[in-house]
């Protein structure tokens, strides 16, 4: 997975996977996914992501099953 955050636009992409994109999807007004021909998601784009996704902060925290 890869996150990117473009400061000049205030907009997150986070990429899940490499793939092709077959469709675009509008999640919300500012929440937009990039699905592959099966539906599986390829990335992600967040638009005015500061407010949106509250995104001062990034973390990343992996839980294993045992865990969980």
């Amino acid at each position: 997975m890869k996150v990117k955050y473009f400061s000049d636009t205030d907009t997150a992409f986070i990429e899940f996977r490499e793939g092709d994109i077959f469709e675009t999807k509008e999640i919300s007004e500012n929440v937009y996914i990039d699905v592959d021909c099966q539906g599986e998601i390829i990335s992600m784009t967040i638009e005015h992501a500061k407010r949106n996704a509250c995104l001062q902060e990034f973390s990343y925290q992996e839980i294993s099953q045992s865990l969980a």
